[in-house]
């Protein structure tokens, strides 16, 4: 039982060192600059390289609460005036505080607006609760929480575009759905001001199997490139560079070895606990797409 309970502690431990890593590698501006040219209108002409200047330098990585009233922070400035701003909170006071995975804003080509960007990785689709909720709660708490932070009083023409993109790692096949407004007229063709591009949500599902390359799969691609223990170290590197243009430095060579090393070390001590138990299976998974935790292990990325 000791012995048990050690190993399931080293797994704990293990498993929030991969989502910490899960979300040091996605929140790059050259990964990012990838799923926006692929996700949002305004990016899909122009380059990666011209996307990723868009990006503001402030990327938030599971840090900003997503809880009503903890989402901005309050500042007064030296010369009196009170400024609001993303709360950031830190780790080890944040748990059992659900946070954004990776928050930012991006400006538009023209320069002359920003857009609220919002990623979120998931190990598969969440069993305990159904994501398309959980994705209109957190693009409400986006727009809601822009009062006094991107716009004051009842200016609410100021509000900011925003999306939140949703990655679903270990899916059967590759998924895309766009969830936006809709403007249905019941009677009459009066049309009412206002904006219909708000809210936006993107749904991925990356399947085990590394998509093959194409236009189509593209997007899939990059991120089975990136979570995929069934590449090697050599031909992931290789994917991003020839494919993508991404240059993997040492740094980010170092975070790739991480994420392979950590899911081995989870499959590895998983199956060691299986088999101490007599069982034929491990508590724990590994498919291409990512980290799979059984039931008694349940976790997701992006819980902070």
């Amino acid at each position: 039982m000791e012995a048990d309970l050690k190993n399931t502690l080293i797994l704990a431990d293990d498993e929030t060192q991969y989502d910490t890593c899960a979300k040091d590698l996605l929140a790059r501006k050259s990964i990012l600059a990838h799923i926006l040219r692929s996700t949002v209108d305004d990016f899909q002409e122009m380059s990666p390289d011209e996307v990723e200047e868009c990006i503001e330098d402030e990327i938030y990585a599971g840090v900003v609460p997503t809880e009503p009233g903890l989402t901005n922070r309050a500042q007064v400035t030296t010369g009196g005036d009170k400024i609001t701003g993303l709360n950031t909170v830190q780790s080890e006071k944040q748990e059992g505080l659900a946070v954004f995975d990776i928050l930012f804003y991006v400006r538009t080509r023209d320069g002359l607006s920003r857009i609220i960007i919002n990623v979120e990785a998931q190990k598969d689709e969440p069993s305990g609760y159904d994501i398309l909720n959980r994705a209109i709660f957190y693009v409400s708490r986006l727009i809601s929480s822009q009062k006094e932070r991107d716009f004051k009083g009842k200016k609410y023409d100021d509000l900011k575009r925003v999306y939140s993109i949703w990655i679903c790692m270990n899916m059967e096949e590759c998924i895309w759905n766009y969830v936006h407004l809709t403007n249905d007229s019941i009677l009459s063709d009066h049309i009412w001001k206002g904006k219909l591009d708000l809210l936006n949500i993107v749904l991925l599902g990356v399947p085990n199997d590394l998509p093959k390359r194409g236009r189509k799969y593209r997007l899939h691609r990059l991120l089975g490139t990136l979570f995929s223990v069934d590449v090697k170290p050599n031909e992931r590197i290789d994917i991003l560079e020839s494919e993508y243009h991404i240059a993997a430095g040492s740094e980010f060579r170092e975070e790739l070895d991480s994420m392979c090393n950590l899911g081995q070390g989870i499959l590895e001590l998983g199956e060691a606990r299986g088999e101490a138990r007599g069982e034929g299976t491990s508590d724990c998974e590994y498919g291409s797409g990512g980290i799979v935790i059984r039931d008694d292990f349940q976790s997701d990325w992006g819980d902070g």
